[in-house]
Parts: C-alpha cells; structure tokens; sequence
C-alpha cells in the first residue's frame, strides 16, 4: 500500500472514529486489536488488511469505499 493511501485511510479512520465518539482503546477492542495498532493506524505508519478495514468501517457506521475519499 502506498503512504498516500495510508494516508486517506489514517485521517478517514481518525474522523470517522472521532465522529462516532470513540477513543482509540475502545475501537481496538471492538475490532480485537492493540490500541497500539489504532494509533499507528491513525499515524499512517502500518499497513492494513481489508479484513480490518471492513470491520472499522462496520463499527464506525460507513462504508468501505468511504475510507478512501
């Protein structure tokens, strides 16, 4: 995955979550992660499966394709 688009995804992620009213401990838990994991997300510093994607994107009420805008 390219830093760009990990870049979208991170600051997607990070709104979406923030809208919802979600701190990140508690969106690793939902998804079965380390909330270590979240941060790095959220920083564009890892690489995400779709698998994941598809469950952040359940839990914060979008669509999939919405985290790539």
């Amino acid at each position: 995955m390219s830093q760009v688009a990990r870049a979208i995804i991170a600051k997607n992620v990070k709104i979406y979550r923030e809208k919802m009213g979600l701190k990140r401990e508690e969106l690793s838990l939902l998804i079965n992660c380390d909330n270590s994991y979240i941060s790095k997300l959220e920083k564009a510093k890892v690489n995400i499966t779709i698998d994941k994607l598809e469950d952040i994107s359940k839990i914060l009420n979008t669509q999939l394709k919405d985290l790539f805008k």
